[in-house]
Formats: C-alpha cells, structure tokens, sequence
C-alpha cells in the first residue's frame, strides 16, 4: 500500500550549487552527503515536514542521471512513494501493465529499498516505490 510521497527527485549536475541554492536562497538544511552506488549517484536530501526533496549528482557518465541530465538537463527526475511492501507493489504494478525498471528492488539512499515504473507506462512520470529495510 502507498502511504504518501516520500520525495521528488531533483537531478543536478553538482550537488555543491544545488545545496547551496536549496540552503542559502530556501534556508533548507541539507542532510549529509550520500554515495549510492547501485544508482551511481550522489545524493542529499532537504526534509519539508516529511516530504524530502532529493538532489541527485551522476557519479558516473552512463548512470541514468547523467543521461537525464545531458537529454533534459537539470530538473524534476522523478516521484518516490512510500510503501510498506515494495515486492507487493511491484506485483501490483505489472498485473496492471506498468513496465517495471526494477522487477527486484535494490538498495537506495537512507537505508531504504527501491525501485521504479517507467515513466513510458506512467504517463511520463518516472515513479519510484521506496521501503525502509527492517521494517518486515
């Protein structure tokens, strides 16, 4: 079940600018930085009373950001929600028709399990289911 946004990802091509954007124009406070190697990123996030924003940084130039970034540029990337059963909504998701990225979740940031819907099946939205580990 998904029970509410868990954050918008925001793909830049430098976590320092967008920080201090975030920081010094929104007075937001930045969590510390984190290296998500399954993702081939970096990331920090901002907390808006539960909602984050993530800042995303390609660590590498084939990782999916670096090539949202050269097609796109800087921007909205996707939607994550919060779910408590990310292999049920995965399931879910598939007997609808949704095109899966991930048929398995993988490790993301903050100790959580992700995996997204592609955004052909999503009405243009790239999605992102997330789950705390542990919490089964």
């Amino acid at each position: 079940m998904i029970h509410g946004i868990d954050h918008i990802g925001i793909a830049v091509p430098t976590l320092d600018e967008a920080i201090s954007l975030y920081r010094d124009v929104l007075g937001l406070v930045p969590s510390a930085v984190e290296e998500v190697p399954s993702q081939q990123v970096r990331t920090v996030f901002f907390d808006l009373n539960g909602v984050h924003l993530e800042l995303l940084e390609p660590t590498a130039p084939e990782s999916p950001i670096a090539r949202f970034l050269a097609k796109n540029g800087p921007g909205v990337h996707h939607i994550a929600f919060k779910t408590d059963s990310i292999e049920e909504q995965l399931s879910q998701a598939a007997h609808h028709g949704c095109r899966l990225i991930n048929e398995t979740p993988t490790a993301g940031a903050n100790d959580k399990l992700v995996a997204f819907l592609h955004p052909k099946s999503t009405l243009g939205v790239l999605m992102e289911l997330c789950e705390p580990r542990g919490i089964k």
